[in-house]
């Protein structure tokens, strides 16, 4: 599972034009922020695929800015040495990209489900322990991916409570629709966290790339990898075009009073479902994220 984030060492004000620093979107990404002279981090599960990466990216944009750094979103404690390797190896972030994405069964290594686990719980965690240096930093960004598909998705605290997984279920189905769930619970941590940020210089969103042409399914079943190839290619765009959104949610200047908004195609989307903007369900999301992650 690979989670991207930005690191510049001074503030992102160039103007501008689901999934992971290594590959897809994420390194699109990547590669335009290396080029307008950031400072990137690209954090990544598996070493050897981001080690390939990071030397595409210097090679196509001349940078030396771009480094690698160890982190897997399925194990809090990775987030955790994560987060403290990098708070005393880094003087500043300006921009911290939430770009993990992971369709698939299975439980993480703390027996959350794995979407779950890996798309939310994994990226709340990490964002809560980088926060003071963001404040520090500011103005700053949080940028979180998630999907359109959060109209199929629900928030059942009942389950999580009980089984730490979002549904029960363990077939490709049930493992699209935990994907789901897990998609409007990114959305539910930006508008939380949005209100949380009021009064600091830090601003926060989320964001739905298109329907991108990516590996999210690699580790999935033979079934559930023909699913997504067939309709990435009937429907899908291609990666650079999928990073725009990402791009402008990171760099455009102006949007700050749209802090906590879900952002699709650039433009804020306004008629959003109402479960997306439920204060009390994303309240509680929060706290149960807390919990889960020791934070309180």
């Amino acid at each position: 599972f690979f989670f991207f984030l930005s690191v510049a060492p001074h503030l992102l004000t160039l103007p501008q034009s689901a999934d992971w620093a290594n590959t897809g979107i994420g390194k699109a990404v990547a590669r335009d922020l290396a080029r307008r002279g950031a400072r990137v981090i690209l954090a990544c599960r598996d070493q050897q695929r981001a080690e390939a990466a990071r030397q595409d990216i210097v090679k196509e944009t001349g940078s030396s800015q771009v480094l690698l750094m160890q982190l897997d979103l399925g194990n809090l404690q990775s987030v955790r040495s994560f987060a403290e390797n990098f708070l005393k190896s880094e003087s500043r972030l300006d921009l911290l990209i939430n770009n993990a994405g992971v369709a698939d069964r299975g439980k993480t290594a703390d027996s959350f489900g794995l979407n779950f686990g890996v798309n939310h719980l994994g990226h709340f965690l990490l964002t809560n322990l980088l926060l003071d240096k963001l404040k520090a930093s500011g103005p700053s960004r949080v940028v979180t991916v998630s999907s359109i598909t959060y109209k199929m998705g629900k928030v059942d605290f009942s389950c999580l409570t009980t089984h730490r997984d979002v549904a029960l279920g363990n077939s490709d189905r049930d493992a699209f629709i935990k994907y789901c769930h897990s998609k409007l619970c990114n959305i539910l941590f930006t508008y939380e966290l949005a209100k949380r940020l009021q009064g600091s210089d830090v601003t926060c969103y989320s964001l739905e790339p298109g329907m991108v042409n990516t590996e999210i399914s690699r580790h999935g079943t033979f079934f559930t990898q023909v699913i997504w190839t067939l309709v990435g290619l009937l429907f899908s765009i291609d990666v650079d075009s999928g990073a725009q959104t990402i791009l402008h949610c990171s760099l455009q200047q102006g949007i700050e009073h749209l802090s906590g908004h879900f952002f699709s195609r650039c433009a804020p989307l306004m008629n959003m479902e109402p479960k997306a903007r439920d204060d009390a369900t994303a309240k509680k999301l929060w706290e149960l994220s807390e919990t889960f992650c020791g934070l309180s």
